[in-house]
Protein backbone atom coordinates (compact mmCIF):
# COMPACT_ATOMS: atom_id res chain seq x y z
CA UNK A 1 0.00 0.00 0.00
CA UNK A 2 1.16 3.55 -0.70
CA UNK A 3 1.20 5.91 2.04
CA UNK A 4 0.51 9.56 1.03
CA UNK A 5 1.01 12.71 3.45
CA UNK A 6 -0.75 15.90 2.50
CA UNK A 7 0.60 19.06 4.14
CA UNK A 8 -1.51 21.82 3.74
CA UNK A 9 -0.42 25.58 3.95
CA UNK A 10 -2.19 27.93 5.32
CA UNK A 11 -3.14 31.44 4.12
CA UNK A 12 -0.78 33.72 2.26
CA UNK A 13 1.95 30.55 2.32
CA UNK A 14 3.25 27.96 0.18
CA UNK A 15 5.47 24.48 0.33
CA UNK A 16 8.55 27.11 1.18
CA UNK A 17 7.22 27.51 4.19
CA UNK A 18 9.10 26.60 7.45
CA UNK A 19 7.31 24.14 8.67
CA UNK A 20 6.50 21.96 5.46
CA UNK A 21 9.74 22.12 4.59
CA UNK A 22 10.88 20.68 8.03
CA UNK A 23 7.85 18.09 7.42
CA UNK A 24 9.39 17.53 4.26
CA UNK A 25 12.65 16.55 5.55
CA UNK A 26 11.64 14.85 8.55
CA UNK A 27 9.44 12.00 6.17
CA UNK A 28 12.04 12.03 3.55
CA UNK A 29 14.74 10.84 6.48
CA UNK A 30 12.96 8.53 8.33
CA UNK A 31 10.09 7.46 6.13
CA UNK A 32 11.72 7.46 2.67
CA UNK A 33 8.80 5.38 1.36
CA UNK A 34 6.18 7.62 2.56
CA UNK A 35 5.05 10.03 -0.69
CA UNK A 36 4.93 13.48 0.68
CA UNK A 37 2.76 16.25 -1.06
CA UNK A 38 2.28 19.92 -0.12
CA UNK A 39 0.91 21.67 -3.21
CA UNK A 40 0.75 25.42 -3.88
CA UNK A 41 -2.75 26.30 -3.20
CA UNK A 42 -5.19 27.96 -5.34
CA UNK A 43 -6.30 31.38 -4.07
CA UNK A 44 -9.71 30.80 -3.81
CA UNK A 45 -11.28 28.45 -0.95
CA UNK A 46 -12.94 27.27 -3.30
CA UNK A 47 -10.59 26.86 -6.04
CA UNK A 48 -8.04 24.96 -3.20
CA UNK A 49 -10.18 22.32 -2.18
CA UNK A 50 -11.49 21.04 -5.72
CA UNK A 51 -7.43 20.97 -6.08
CA UNK A 52 -7.16 19.08 -2.85
CA UNK A 53 -10.27 16.42 -3.89
CA UNK A 54 -8.65 15.97 -7.30
CA UNK A 55 -5.30 15.40 -5.77
CA UNK A 56 -6.77 12.67 -3.43
CA UNK A 57 -9.20 11.16 -5.93
CA UNK A 58 -6.99 11.00 -8.71
CA UNK A 59 -4.31 9.31 -6.80
CA UNK A 60 -6.89 6.66 -5.42
CA UNK A 61 -7.63 3.85 -8.05
CA UNK A 62 -11.16 3.24 -9.19
CA UNK A 63 -12.89 0.92 -7.22
CA UNK A 64 -10.46 0.73 -4.29
CA UNK A 65 -13.37 1.90 -1.71
CA UNK A 66 -14.81 -1.85 -2.40
CA UNK A 67 -11.63 -3.65 -1.37
CA UNK A 68 -8.32 -3.14 0.22
CA UNK A 69 -7.11 0.24 -0.22
CA UNK A 70 -4.17 0.48 -2.58
CA UNK A 71 -4.04 4.12 -1.28
CA UNK A 72 -3.22 5.37 2.51
CA UNK A 73 -4.20 9.37 2.68
CA UNK A 74 -3.19 10.96 5.72
CA UNK A 75 -3.46 14.88 6.09
CA UNK A 76 -1.41 17.70 7.93
CA UNK A 77 -3.02 21.18 7.99
CA UNK A 78 -0.95 24.38 9.24
CA UNK A 79 -3.64 27.48 10.12
CA UNK A 80 -6.16 28.14 7.24
CA UNK A 81 -4.80 24.24 6.20
CA UNK A 82 -5.96 23.24 9.16
CA UNK A 83 -9.78 24.54 8.01
CA UNK A 84 -9.31 22.59 4.84
CA UNK A 85 -7.89 19.92 6.39
CA UNK A 86 -10.81 19.50 8.71
CA UNK A 87 -13.16 19.14 5.37
CA UNK A 88 -10.97 16.56 3.82
CA UNK A 89 -10.85 14.03 6.67
CA UNK A 90 -14.52 14.55 7.32
CA UNK A 91 -14.77 13.86 3.58
CA UNK A 92 -12.52 11.16 3.09
CA UNK A 93 -12.66 9.90 6.47
CA UNK A 94 -8.94 10.49 7.39
CA UNK A 95 -6.62 10.59 9.67
CA UNK A 96 -5.74 14.23 10.47
CA UNK A 97 -3.04 16.58 12.63
CA UNK A 98 -4.08 20.06 12.62
CA UNK A 99 -1.19 23.07 13.92
CA UNK A 100 -2.09 26.24 15.02
CA UNK A 101 -5.68 25.48 13.49
CA UNK A 102 -7.76 28.40 12.09
CA UNK A 103 -11.68 27.63 13.25
CA UNK A 104 -13.59 30.63 12.05
CA UNK A 105 -11.62 31.93 8.93
CA UNK A 106 -14.44 33.64 7.32
CA UNK A 107 -14.40 36.21 10.01
CA UNK A 108 -10.51 36.77 10.59
CA UNK A 109 -10.14 37.30 6.84
CA UNK A 110 -12.58 39.64 6.85
CA UNK A 111 -9.71 42.04 7.47
CA UNK A 112 -7.65 40.80 5.00
CA UNK A 113 -10.60 41.50 1.59
CA UNK A 114 -9.18 43.46 -1.28
CA UNK A 115 -5.58 42.99 -3.08
CA UNK A 116 -2.89 40.44 -1.08
CA UNK A 117 0.67 39.48 -2.46
CA UNK A 118 1.91 36.23 -1.42
CA UNK A 119 5.41 36.93 -0.01
CA UNK A 120 6.90 33.07 -0.81
CA UNK A 121 5.39 33.49 -4.52
CA UNK A 122 4.99 37.31 -5.44
CA UNK A 123 1.41 36.53 -6.87
CA UNK A 124 -0.81 39.37 -6.10
CA UNK A 125 -4.53 38.44 -5.95
CA UNK A 126 -7.82 39.55 -4.72
CA UNK A 127 -9.71 38.40 -1.22
CA UNK A 128 -13.46 38.87 -1.62
CA UNK A 129 -16.70 38.21 0.23
CA UNK A 130 -17.62 35.69 -2.12
CA UNK A 131 -14.30 33.86 -0.09
CA UNK A 132 -15.98 34.54 3.21
CA UNK A 133 -19.07 32.60 1.84
CA UNK A 134 -17.18 29.67 0.78
CA UNK A 135 -15.22 28.88 3.39
CA UNK A 136 -18.67 29.11 5.79
CA UNK A 137 -20.07 26.42 3.21
CA UNK A 138 -17.28 24.47 4.71
CA UNK A 139 -17.22 24.43 8.15
CA UNK A 140 -17.63 21.46 10.20
CA UNK A 141 -18.92 20.52 13.10
CA UNK A 142 -17.14 19.84 15.98
CA UNK A 143 -15.96 15.79 16.81
CA UNK A 144 -18.15 14.83 19.50
CA UNK A 145 -17.41 12.16 22.80
CA UNK A 146 -19.47 9.58 20.66
CA UNK A 147 -18.07 10.03 17.44
CA UNK A 148 -15.35 7.53 16.30
CA UNK A 149 -14.60 10.48 13.99
CA UNK A 150 -12.73 12.25 17.41
CA UNK A 151 -10.26 9.40 17.05
CA UNK A 152 -9.13 11.28 13.59
CA UNK A 153 -7.61 14.23 15.34
CA UNK A 154 -4.29 15.37 16.58
CA UNK A 155 -4.63 19.42 17.34
CA UNK A 156 -1.49 21.10 18.10
CA UNK A 157 -2.03 24.65 19.46
CA UNK A 158 0.44 27.25 20.77
CA UNK A 159 -1.05 29.82 23.50
CA UNK A 160 1.04 32.59 22.70
CA UNK A 161 -0.48 32.84 19.32
CA UNK A 162 -0.46 36.07 17.67
CA UNK A 163 -3.05 35.54 14.83
CA UNK A 164 -5.68 32.96 15.94
CA UNK A 165 -7.48 32.45 19.50
CA UNK A 166 -6.08 29.16 20.72
CA UNK A 167 -9.27 28.40 22.75
CA UNK A 168 -11.22 28.50 19.64
CA UNK A 169 -9.48 25.52 18.76
CA UNK A 170 -8.79 23.75 22.22
CA UNK A 171 -12.95 24.52 22.31
CA UNK A 172 -13.87 22.95 19.30
CA UNK A 173 -11.66 19.60 19.28
CA UNK A 174 -11.61 19.41 23.36
CA UNK A 175 -13.22 15.62 22.62
CA UNK A 176 -9.72 14.78 20.06
CA UNK A 177 -6.27 14.43 20.94
CA UNK A 178 -4.78 17.85 21.82
CA UNK A 179 -1.35 19.37 22.66
CA UNK A 180 -1.64 22.30 24.38
CA UNK A 181 1.59 24.56 25.01
CA UNK A 182 2.28 27.91 26.72
CA UNK A 183 3.85 30.58 25.03
CA UNK A 184 5.23 29.97 21.27
CA UNK A 185 3.61 31.68 18.51
CA UNK A 186 1.41 31.19 15.36
CA UNK A 187 4.44 29.44 13.79
CA UNK A 188 4.22 26.97 16.05
CA UNK A 189 7.48 27.09 17.64
CA UNK A 190 9.97 23.90 18.04
CA UNK A 191 7.55 22.53 15.50
CA UNK A 192 10.43 19.76 14.49
CA UNK A 193 10.39 18.68 17.64
CA UNK A 194 6.70 17.23 17.20
CA UNK A 195 7.18 15.41 13.89
CA UNK A 196 7.93 12.29 16.34
CA UNK A 197 4.81 12.83 17.77
CA UNK A 198 3.01 13.28 14.37
CA UNK A 199 4.58 9.98 13.02
CA UNK A 200 3.56 8.20 15.83
CA UNK A 201 -0.31 9.34 15.61
CA UNK A 202 -0.90 8.41 11.82
CA UNK A 203 0.82 5.02 12.66
CA UNK A 204 3.65 5.05 10.75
Amino acid sequence: MQTNILFIHGFNSSPLSHKAELTRQYFQQYYPSINFICPQLATSPKAAILQLESIIEDATPLGTHDGPKATQWLLIGSSLGGYFASYLANTYQLAVVLINPAIKPYELLEDYIGEQKNPYTGITYQVTTEHMHDLKMIEQSAPNIDEQQKNNYLVMVQTGDEVLDYQQAVEKYQHCRLIIEQGGDHSFVGFETKLPIIADFLQL
